[in-house]
């Protein structure tokens, strides 16, 4: 048996001690390999088909090539699972995302699994030979594919624009490359606001929430342009701006978390002290302040710049607008 084993050691190891029943080749003798390993409990089924060729709770990236090996030959890992394995998303997610071709027919039983297996969804595409990475394991979608794919999952426009920024503010791609891949794509909800975000993306924002502020406090109201993720160098230390007016000595910073805690106030207060020590001006905004109250925030900036030399007045954006008398 253990001659037989052998042969397939190369791919064992490749995937992490998981392989499918139709990987077996012949000269791995199918049945006679898999069925008395699992007989005597050697090897444990992950899914219909699929094994463990060890005891005990498989590993992460076990249980995804057993999820893609389970879907069959040519299928990749997409989505959530994609984004997961290329650090696009922070977590695992509870079901493992797979992409399969739109002719492929895959018949999932509700009973797969032993706990340790998670659920499969399974996708499918027309352009799976395009969308695949051509090299990394378990077999992926590209960034830039699992990006859209995400974005087109997104429940709204914030959401997707979210990922855009997420996937060029880790250095995961670029916004060229996106809008490569969103030219490949007749479909595409949102396609306006998304070409617009990632010019902007591309200028240096970083979270949904700049986006807001650029869009909709400062351009909306003619404000000056602010430099994005300014540089800031005080007592040996650097420091990374959201926006600094660097012509009139003012940063505007923003803070999307919606629990703010101690350590990363008192770093936030370190850092507005530093640059206080540079002659910077810190004005702070939050999510509601941006999203809620843009006219309010947008009066408040222009008064401190006016105060600094900006000699220009902010544009009411519309009806009911006061940003203009500030």
């Amino acid at each position: 048996m253990a001659i037989h084993i052998s042969a397939c050691q190369e791919l064992l190891e490749l995937q992490h001690g998981v392989i499918a029943r139709w990987q077996i080749t012949q000269e791995c003798q199918r049945s006679r390999i898999a069925d008395p390993q699992l007989q005597i409990g050697r090897w444990q089924p992950l899914y219909r088909g699929v094994y463990a060729t060890f005891t005990g709770q498989p590993s992460r990236i076990a249980v995804l090539w057993a999820a893609v090996l389970r879907a069959g030959p040519g299928a990749v890992l997409s989505h959530n699972s994609a984004a997961e394995l290329d650090r696009l998303a922070d977590a695992p997610s509870r079901c493992i995302h797979v992409t399969v071709g739109a002719k492929r027919q895959v018949t999932l039983s509700s009973g797969e699994g032993l706990g340790q297996a998670p659920k499969i969804i399974i996708h499918r595409s027309t352009r799976l030979d395009q969308a695949r990475h051509p090299a990394r394991t378990p077999p992926r979608t590209r960034i830039e594919e699992t990006t859209l794919d995400l974005v087109q999952a997104a429940p709204s426009v914030d959401q997707a624009l979210a990922w855009l920024a997420t996937a060029c503010g880790r250095r995961l791609t670029t916004p060229e490359f996106l809008l490569a891949s969103m030219a490949a794509r007749p479909r595409l909800r949102w396609r306006g606001e998304l070409a617009a975000a990632l010019a902007d993306v591309g200028d240096g924002i970083h979270s949904v929430l700049e986006w807001h502020y650029v869009r909709g406090v400062e351009r909306n109201h003619r404000l000056p342009r602010a430099k994005r993720q300014a540089v800031s160098r005080v007592g040996g230390r650097t420091r990374f701006l959201d926006n600094h007016y660097e012509e009139f000595g003012v940063a505007v910073e923003l803070d999307g978390q919606v629990a703010h805690p101690v350590d990363a106030r008192w770093r936030d207060i370190h850092r507005d002290n530093a640059s206080a020590e540079a002659g910077i001006v810190t004005l702070r905004y939050g999510w509601t302040d941006v999203t809620k109250e843009p006219c309010r925030v947008a009066s408040e900036v222009a008064r401190v710049l006016r105060t600094h030399g900006w000699n220009g007045r902010p544009r009411a954006c519309g009806p009911g607008c006061t940003a203009s008398s500030a």
